[in-house]
């Protein structure tokens, strides 16, 4: 259930509807943009409910939402929603380019990519520290290290920082080093962990899980939207199907699907839908023609040796490939991106 407020309306208007809708063991959710303001309420919502909020002061209206996601729809709010972390705008019209180590190896690698990255026009850069891995004798990450590592680097290249959180007891630790929590596919349908990051003044990178619809996804989202964390970015990475030539196949009609669906940004992962460096090039670029807020890639200085995903890393030439060619998309279709060192 939404309520929309009318032009004009007072603050104390809209406190007072606050109030009542809390007053019934609900929760309240604002929303104010530049041609209306409306208030989300979740929860068990009593019948008479939408009566008695109708008769409250400043009230235009009271709509009921069909849908079982609530705050993530555009019913809520018709504008996008955009993340805003360091000089870096996701939901914009600009595509950005979030890039780096799938798991940070040592200091070397770290910063030799950073640098790279920086210098091609990435805006975010990526590393993993916790690596959630298929098999238990895998690579899984150098932990605390790589966080503290991480941090180094986004603070000497002037970058914020993404990486994958595991576990709810981990989130306040993660949320110390990194600008921006990812929640992996393999947790998209963790609940308790999306309950602790909702209430974490931090962006959530929220990767699609392995065979969620586009509903359960934005379930998902909704978990951290009504914990009162707003900033919720959206990743499609790739969904299992029958075909095994990729490592996942990338649904990319996700993109403008989304868009059409939620307020919320989202970006695409090439690196991990393919699982192919000589895919990740062509396939970011049909992202970004599709209306992707973004792409995030693994880059590494020598992919042969990676410990983790090598066969998808782009070496630094085939970054820089991928940064000139996601300019060129980008101005072809009038989107402003960043400019290419």
């Amino acid at each position: 259930m939404i309520v929309v407020m009318r032009t004009g309306s007072t603050e104390a208007e809209i406190q007072a509807v606050r109030e009542r809708i809390e007053s019934h063991g609900l929760q309240s959710h604002l929303s104010q943009g530049a041609e209306r303001t409306v208030i989300g309420v979740v929860g068990q919502i009593l019948s008479n409910l939408q009566t008695e909020l109708e008769r409250l002061p400043g009230v235009a209206e009271v709509v009921r939402i069909s849908k079982p996601y609530k705050l993530s729809t555009r019913e809520f709010k018709e504008g996008n929603t955009t993340v805003k972390v360091g000089d870096a705008v996701i939901g914009g019209s600009e595509p950005i380019i979030i890039a780096g180590p799938c798991a940070v190896e040592s200091e070397e690698q770290l910063m030799s990519t950073a640098k790279v990255v920086k210098e091609q026009g990435a805006k975010i850069l990526r590393g993993g520290a916790f690596k959630p891995r298929t098999s238990p004798y895998s690579f899984r990450g150098l932990g605390v290290q790589g966080l503290k590592l991480l941090a180094e680097a986004g603070e000497k290249f002037g970058m914020p920082v993404v990486t994958e959180v595991m576990s709810p007891e981990d989130v306040g630790m993660v949320a110390s080093y990194a600008d921006i929590l990812q929640i992996g596919a393999r947790n998209a349908q963790n609940f308790n962990l999306l309950d602790a990051v909702g209430k974490i003044d931090k962006p959530v990178l929220l990767k699609r899980g392995f065979s969620s619809s586009y509903e359960e996804w934005l379930l998902a989202a909704e978990y951290v939207l009504s914990g009162g964390n707003s900033q919720v970015i959206l990743c499609e990475r790739g969904i299992r199907t029958f075909e095994s030539y990729t490592r996942f196949t990338l649904d990319l009609a996700a993109v403008p699907a989304i868009k059409k669906l939620s307020h919320l940004p989202i970006i695409v992962d090439p690196s991990h839908s393919t699982g192919s460096w000589d895919l990740v090039i062509p396939v970011s670029l049909a992202a970004v023609a599709a209306g992707a807020h973004g792409i995030i890639v693994d880059v590494h200085p020598n992919p042969a040796v990676a410990k983790c995903d090598g066969a998808q890393a782009l070496s630094f030439e085939n970054f820089h490939n991928l940064a000139v060619q996601v300019e060129a998309v980008a101005q072809a279709i009038s989107r402003v991106s960043t400019e290419v060192g």
